[in-house]
């Protein structure tokens, strides 16, 4: 790879991760507060069978969104262009966003479902939740600064 094909493999390596981390913070989401605590469905707002079936399409969706970033990554590694710091900071930042957009517009503003329910002050999961999210956003998009646009050290890229 040439110094010309830096900016490209840098925002590449980005895309495909913060792919990768909307996959795995959704499949986390899924996985632990849906299927594992039973806190909430992705949509509660009707039956239990539609409750199930909204998390099915979850499921389909991160998965999708897991393999086809694992692919990209992989191409990227396999043509010495994947910037590790980039991939870094796409990753935390999908995964914070992910976690942001749950948290603000399918818990508050479209009301799909709440993190948790039955428990005496929501508010608190609601910052909890809020938080983590943004601590994640910020950490990638810091990460992302700092990665900045200069030409990246061997440890930082993976070659073939």
């Amino acid at each position: 790879m040439n110094s010309k094909d830096l900016p490209s493999a840098r925002g590449r390596s980005f895309r495909a991760a913060l792919l990768a981390g909307i996959g795995i913070m959704a499949a986390v989401d899924e996985i632990i507060f849906h299927q594992l605590l039973s806190w909430h469905h992705f949509y509660d707002g009707s039956t239990t069978e539609v409750a199930l079936l909204t998390d099915g399409l979850l499921h389909a969706g991160e998965l999708v969104a897991i393999v086809a970033a694992f692919f990209l990554l992989l191409d990227l590694r396999r043509n010495g262009g994947l910037y590790v710091r980039k991939a870094w900071a796409g990753f935390l930042t999908g995964a914070g966003g992910f976690q942001l957009f749950d948290g603000l517009v399918d818990h508050k503003v479209l009301q799909l479902h709440q993190i948790r329910y039955g428990v005496p002050n929501l508010m608190a999961y609601d910052f909890a939740w809020n938080g983590f999210a943004v601590a994640l956003l910020l950490a990638g998009l810091l990460l992302n600064r700092k990665a900045g646009h200069t030409t990246p050290s061997p440890a930082e890229t993976v070659h073939r």
